[in-house]
């Protein structure tokens, strides 16, 4: 029996399903088609007006009016030739004909997205005028000023998202009289958070221009107790980004007639930001080795990454969380779907709907590191994005959690979302999509275990408040911190609590349920912020609950950890034994010196700490991240501030250690200001000061903001920026 390898698949379709907006700008209708028939009174030749020769459009009479609709489509930012418009909502155009318009002229407008265009599925849309009846768009003329027309477009709201092709077809009577293919009429349709009848419509104001118009931002780091924040420079509207995103979706090969649905185009963004399965963006790494390309801590937007991704097709290195989410808030706000970056404190990863997270302890009380598996992350980035849920119950619109960071698979592929934080709250795990893992994410308990020798685990405490302790993003309209906490759950341990926790647990989710009593000694660790090269010292306190004297043995083991909680390198063992009296509390403070911790960083800046302690047959455990502070830069901005006009900025660096910081490098990036820039250094010796000036010319008015970073093989995360008013 032989095989056929000529296999054909006619019979099941009548051709390839169009995936390509930008790569494949096809061959459209010739520019004179027939009408079929011929000989039916619809397509009978019509004799032209009296006096009056045939309708055309003169060269380069079709005008797109961008200088009237940008600003009415708040798309005037957008560093494109091509018109940019949201769907739902009017645009104009002017068309210059060869005569006057007469009564018997019939003309209409052609919108053509992707290849072999279809006005069944909403890829070749036409736009009629006068009697005769057209697509879904509507058209009609405004105004006619001797050859000269005005014409009002409004697109469905619901048209696909893309880049359009524009023609102008008059009836000669035998057939369609197009203009030729002209790249300057293209335009670009994008989402509309103004339009009420758009899937992405925010009815808010100042949250359509924090969620959809604002090109920078604050990324929210450290740990609970010790925020930190990062700028990010989203840059949205630069030359190239809108182009790129397209081309991330033409790269993900999804369908051009489903590019208008909200719900798909950001399930599929969530698996192209990262490459992990598809070729996508960004690829992540979660080491101290960044040779390969350039080190997570040292972007400062997305804009090079994502120019760089679009002109090779290679995904970029490298990406840990954060730079995940601000290359898709990116993405998302460019295309217009309101979309934010979240800071998730003490996030559980890798349940996999599983609320459990479990730390193992040896039967001396240290950290038994080779068989935890689970870890609590000091923080972890995901994006929401704003949109009405049709496939779900009423109640379940809103904010939607979406993760392009790949830590598991939904379908098949490296995303997560959009999953309904309504959903989450209430503990409703059974809709789409991915709700089971956000959840844990956010309400997984922290299980302490005894190993003993043959591998038997023992609870012996659950701590129900360690995880999701605080989700924060930026504020509308400052810097400041926006808990946000309130939303994806209940206080814990309120009768609502219990409900949720219930309810997810029919779903599937498996809770622990350890029957522990609570010891007589409990403690707690705390410690201030400490500045990179000052001592950490810890202040433990005993609390004793009981009629008698208590007598702890206890181990504090500290490491040098990544933000994902796994260790770097290990740092200290220490044993002591303290007395605590009845009904009293006893203090101690265990310091580790800068001379301990500081050649054990590495690129790494957390330090954590496990106090266990015995008494009787009691167990008693807490755990402490201290974050380091590290140096900032210092920015001086000069020059006269206003568009186009030629400014200075200068970025300046004194090392404040005691030893050389080597391979130093340093990027900067302004949206709207300045393009992303580096230097490089060998070394900057201790006190040693170095200084980088730059000159750029502002591209847009408004405040803006300069962002710097630096980064080195022996310290990360050092920051500076500048704010300017730039006037038009």
């Amino acid at each position: 029996m032989s095989l056929r390898t000529n296999t054909s698949y006619r019979g099941r379709y009548n051709g390839p399903v169009p995936t390509s907006n930008l790569l494949n700008d096809a061959e459209d209708f010739p520019v004179f088609e027939p009408f079929e028939g011929g000989s039916g009174a619809e397509v009978a030749p019509r004799s032209y007006a009296p006096g009056q020769g045939s309708l055309s459009v003169v060269d380069g009479g079709v005008d797109m009016c961008q200088q009237v609709n940008e600003p009415n489509h708040q798309t005037a930012a957008y560093d494109t030739p091509c018109l940019v418009v949201r769907r739902g909502q009017e645009f104009l155009m002017r068309v210059t004909f060869n005569r006057q318009l007469a009564e018997g002229d019939d003309f209409q407008l052609e919108f053509l997205i992707g290849s072999n265009p279809s006005a069944s599925k909403g890829s070749m849309m036409v736009v009629t005028f006068g009697s005769r009846t057209g697509g879904g768009w509507a058209g009609k003329i405004l105004d006619m000023q001797d050859t000269t027309v005005t014409l009002s477009i409004t697109p469905t709201a619901d048209a696909i998202v893309g880049k359009y092709r524009t023609y102008v077809a008059i009836d000669a009577g035998s057939g369609m009289q197009r203009t030729a293919r002209d790249a300057n009429t293209d335009l670009y349709m994008l989402f509309n958070a103004w339009c009420p009848e758009d899937a992405v419509f925010l009815p808010d104001e100042s949250g359509r221009r924090e969620y959809v118009l604002n090109d920078y931002g604050v990324i929210f780091q450290g740990s609970v107790g010790a925020v930190s924040s990062r700028g990010w420079m989203y840059g949205q509207f630069e030359q190239g980004i809108l182009d790129a995103c397209i081309y991330i979706l033409d790269s993900s090969q999804m369908p051009i007639y489903d590019r208008g649905n909200a719900i798909k185009l950001v399930r599929k963004g969530s698996a192209m930001i990262n490459s992990q399965d598809d070729n996508g963006v960004l690829v992540g790494n979660w080491s101290d080795d960044y040779s390969m390309g350039t080190a997570p801590t040292l972007w400062t937007g997305s804009v090079k990454i994502l120019l760089e991704y679009a002109n090779t097709g290679v995904p970029v290195c490298f990406a840990q969380c954060w730079v995940f989410a601000g290359v898709f808030n990116t993405f998302l706000r460019c295309l217009g779907i309101p979309s934010r970056v979240i800071t998730n404190f003490s996030s559980a990863h890798d349940n996999t709907g599983n609320l459990k997270t479990d730390l193992i302890f040896k039967p001396d009380g240290t950290p038994d590191r080779r068989n935890t598996r689970d870890s609590i992350w000091n923080y972890h980035c995901w994006n929401e994005v704003y949109m009405v849920r049709p496939d779900l119950p009423p109640g379940l619109e809103g904010w939607q959690v979406v993760d392009a960071t790949p830590q598991e698979t939904s379908d098949g592929h490296f995303r997560c979302g959009p999953a309904s934080i309504a959903a989450i709250k209430e503990g409703l795990l059974c809709h789409p999509f991915d709700s089971g893992f956000v959840f844990a994410e956010v309400n997984s308990d922290v299980v302490f275990h005894k190993r003993d020798r043959y591998g038997t685990l023992t609870p012996y405490r659950v701590e129900k408040a360690v995880i999701g302790q605080s989700i924060c993003t930026k504020a509308v309209g400052s810097d400041a911190v926006q808990d946000i906490t309130h939303t994806y759950k209940y206080p814990e341990g309120s009768a609502q609590d219990s409900q949720v926790m219930a309810r997810a647990e029919e779903y599937g989710c498996q809770r622990d349920h350890s029957e522990l009593s609570d010891g007589e000694v409990t403690v707690t660790v705390n410690c201030e912020q400490v500045a990179m090269g000052q001592d950490v010292n810890l202040i433990v306190d005993f609390q004793n609950l009981g009629e008698l004297p208590k007598t702890v043995q206890a181990h504090l083991a500290g490491s040098v950890v990544f933000y994902t909680g796994i260790t770097a390198n290990q740092l200290q063992d220490k044993d002591f034994t303290v007395t605590v009296p009845a009904q009293q509390t006893e203090r101690v403070i265990l310091k580790t010196t800068a001379q301990e911790y500081l050649p054990r960083l590495g690129a790494q800046q957390c330090l954590h700490f496990i106090l266990t302690g015995q008494y009787d047959d009691q167990s008693l455990s807490a755990i402490k991240l201290v974050d380091l502070l590290a140096p900032a830069l210092t920015l001086e901005v000069s020059g006269r501030p206003q568009v186009q006009q030629e400014m200075f900025v200068t970025v300046s660096f004194t090392n404040p250690f005691n030893f050389p910081l080597q391979n130093v490098g340093l990027a900067m990036e302004g949206s709207g200001l300045m393009n992303y820039r580096t230097r490089y250094y060998s070394g900057i010796d201790p006190q040693a000061k170095i200084s980088w000036k730059e000159a750029f010319y502002p591209r847009l008015w408004g405040t803006r903001r300069l962002w710097a970073v630096m980064a080195c093989s022996n310290l990360h995360q050092v920051f500076g920026q500048a704010d300017v008013e730039i006037s038009s």
